[in-house]
């Protein structure tokens, strides 16, 4: 039986209040964000009708036009989130409205095609779609895509702030540098990074091509799924296959368990191929097949495995001399350079010898806990050498003045033909490539002082270094004796 609340007041005149306060003490639901805003644009009126009861299921508010007049006057007056357009419509095609919504930057668009070929997809990318579907809409894809820009939407806010905090400093990501040269690849970094669109990175050795790779994983939304790099060029063409696509067990010599490959993997991630063109044809072929269809095929394997993978790709050549030498088969390099970006080399970046060794030197110092600082002298040698071998040179020169300098790196810890100084002559001192540089330091150093018989304050400044810095490793290695 049911009892009103003055009844209950009677009988109780505190519960009410009582309830009241354990009212007030829940804490309060959050606010639902705002639906996004979807603009549907498509002449079939059945079509339009349908995918938009498809969209506003997902949580989006729809509005629906059937032209690129119409499409263009709502834009201007509410600008949408994302904006599902056709490709044929009755005053235009749809690739001229993505031209002028990828150029503003205020909208995703997933562009709506009868006619899917891979050229109509590649050209919708490279014009800044962020996807692509076909009819019949698949609605898994559909709802895939729409949950995926969510997280792209909050992932481009991100690389707003990302942009603007640290693009002063000379960062972006793990890039630094504030060349002009250096801008323009992050803002093609900023637009491609939270899509899927393969990625073809070009650059002489040593400018950065993985470091480049790896920022492009992070401004993804697979930034928190697998991340793998494969050197096309460092394995023997009987496993490069093997180590792509993975292997069955007995499939060939020495296969004595089932192997993953890197595609497998990696599935939900992004896969980093460099050296690309140097790859065997007959496993670029294979590549190929797997970038169109998205499923793989173990070596010895009869079942196809699909992944998800974004695939980034890099080469020290020009793809397209490659391509003409035989190097990169030529479907390959069509499918690949959806979003090609070229990495300046370290000559063509004015300003950026400071920022690079500031930030090399500041890595040294935190692994070792010092606090060794570069000498301005040293630093314009730096900036006057033309360094073939790019960053990663500048990077080497760095680690190894390290090591010789005591606190101060002065142009007496750099190489002989950076500071423009002869080498001096005397004994020579053989060392197979690959030895640690510790070695090579211990090496030098009881070398120069048995060919100076002992005497450590020549050997000190004939070595470059601080009679102190000397004693300290002469030290060490008679502990290590």
């Amino acid at each position: 039986m049911h009892r009103s609340s003055d009844v209950l007041a009677q009988r109780d005149p505190d519960r009410l209040g009582k309830a009241w306060k354990v009212l007030q003490s829940r804490p309060m639901a959050a606010p639902q964000p705002p639906k996004l805003t979807a603009l549907l644009v498509e002449d079939d009126r059945d079509a339009l009708e349908a995918l938009a009861a498809l969209v506003a299921m997902e949580g989006f508010r729809t509005v629906m036009v059937r032209d690129l007049a119409t499409a263009r006057k709502h834009i201007e007056k509410e600008p949408p989130d994302v904006v599902l357009l056709d490709v044929n419509l009755p005053d235009g095609q749809g690739h001229d409205l993505l031209a002028e919504l990828a150029e503003e930057g205020s909208a995703e668009v997933i562009m709506v095609t009868g006619q899917a070929s891979v050229e109509t997809a590649v050209q919708a990318l490279r014009l800044g779609a962020y996807d692509y579907l076909t009819k019949p809409v698949d609605i898994g894809r559909l709802k895939t895509l729409l949950a995926r820009l969510r997280s792209t939407r909050d992932l481009k806010r991100e690389v707003v702030t990302l942009r603007s905090s640290l693009r002063e400093l000379g960062r972006f990501g793990q890039m630094v540098g504030v060349a002009p040269a250096m801008q323009r690849v992050y803002d093609l970094m900023e637009k491609v990074g939270p899509t899927d669109a393969t990625v073809f990175l070009i650059g002489e050795s040593g400018t950065g091509k993985e470091v480049a790779a790896q920022t492009l994983h992070q401004l993804s939304r697979r930034r928190d799924a697998t991340y793998l790099a494969l050197n096309c060029g460092a394995i023997s063409e009987t496993l490069i296959e093997s180590e792509l696509f993975g292997h069955e067990r007995g499939s060939f010599t020495g296969a004595a368990k089932q192997h993953q490959g890197h595609f497998e993997r990696c599935s939900g991630g992004t896969i980093f191929l460099d050296e690309i063109t140097e790859m065997p044809m007959e496993a670029q072929v294979k590549l190929l097949r797997v970038l169109e269809s998205g499923r793989v095929l173990r070596v010895g394997g009869t079942r196809e495995i699909e992944v998800d993978v974004r695939v980034i790709a890099a080469t020290n050549r020009d793809p397209e001399q490659a391509v003409e030498e035989g190097k990169l088969r030529k479907d390959l390099y069509y499918r690949l350079k959806v979003f090609p970006i070229e990495l300046p080399a370290l000559r063509d970046r004015q300003g950026d010898i400071e920022p690079l060794s500031s930030h090399f030197l500041g890595q040294l110092n935190r692994r070792h806990e010092t606090t060794k600082v570069l000498d301005p002298a040293a630093l314009e040698k730096l900036e006057t050498w033309h360094w073939p071998g790019n960053v990663r040179e500048l990077k080497n020169v760095l680690e190894r003045a390290y090591i010789l300098a005591d606190s101060v790196i002065g142009p007496s810890e750099l190489p002989a033909e950076i500071t423009g100084e002869a080498a001096p002559r005397g004994p020579s001192l053989h060392i197979r490539v690959g030895t640690s540089l510790d070695e090579i330091e211990q090496r030098v150093i009881l070398a120069t002082l048995d060919q100076l018989e002992g005497d450590k304050k020549t050997a000190a400044e004939t070595l470059g270094v601080s009679l102190k810095t000397l004693y300290n490793r002469l030290k060490v290695y008679e502990g290590r004796d």
